[in-house]
């Protein structure tokens, strides 16, 4: 099966991220997001295709360390959750 994700567009209101760590924290979310898709699939109502013009995430704990790869993990599998069996 292939699955083909767009996400035109992630808004992270009020993220302190510099712009230099946002391709790291952009890397870790399709990461992250490619190995849950990989792993569990996509719910049944998606598996034949379809689009979701509005996806609201869950709220995030946002790392101590302000670490962009832990932050895009908890994006990836907030926006998972949605999207996912």
């Amino acid at each position: 099966m292939t699955i083909n994700l767009h996400i035109d567009r992630l808004i992270l209101d009020g993220l302190p991220m510099p712009h230099s760590q946002r391709p790291l924290l952009q890397a870790a979310v399709e990461a992250e997001l490619t190995r849950l898709l990989t792993t569990d699939g996509l719910s049944p109502g998606l598996s034949a295709g379809g689009a979701i013009p509005h996806l609201p995430a869950s709220s995030l704990q946002l790392p101590h360390d302000n670490s962009p790869a832990q932050l895009g993990r908890q994006i990836a599998q907030s926006v998972y959750g949605g999207i996912g069996q």
